[in-house]
């Protein structure tokens, strides 16, 4: 038996996935993930303003919120609250610090039926894995250039 779309010429074909695609909604989506993104990141320069008003030095500070932003990332994930906030969200929640709590809390929950070292201890880098790794070799390619140029020219 035949598929439908075996049977259409390619211009029948071009139309029928135009019919089935949904349209975009780029400028739609963009906004909402400016939105917020931006609202994580007033969260944390909140956070910061809190610290400082506490007392801390800058650095202390700016140390913290990275904390306190990891640990609301994680949290938030594992009360399935962020996976929500980021179906709307899009690239707005990936980008801050807590968008890679959850690369790294999502798949940690996911796995922990199969144990913690098949399942956790394996699976929890599946997302950010790749991102440690490649930026960790950019620092190095980044510093070894620097080096070179600071040292050579």
């Amino acid at each position: 038996m035949k598929n439908i779309t075996d049977m259409m010429t390619p211009e029948e074909y071009s139309d029928y996935v135009d019919k089935k695609t949904p349209g975009s909604h780029i400028v739609k989506d963009c906004v909402k993930a400016f939105l917020i993104g931006g609202a994580i990141c007033a969260v944390g320069q909140g956070f910061l303003e809190l610290y400082k008003y506490l007392g801390l030095p800058d650095d202390q500070a700016s140390s913290l919120v990275t904390v306190t932003m990891i640990f609301l990332g994680t949290l938030l994930t594992g009360l399935n609250i962020y996976p929500k906030i980021a179906k709307h969200g899009g690239a707005g929640t990936l980008v801050p610090v807590t968008g890679f709590a959850n690369s790294v809390a999502a798949p940690a929950l996911e796995a922990k039926t199969e144990g913690f070292v098949l399942g956790v201890g394996a699976k929890i880098f599946t997302i950010a894995g790749p991102v440690i790794l490649y930026g960790t070799l950019a620092s190095i390619i980044s510093g070894i250039l620097y080096f070179c140029y600071t040292r050579f020219f």
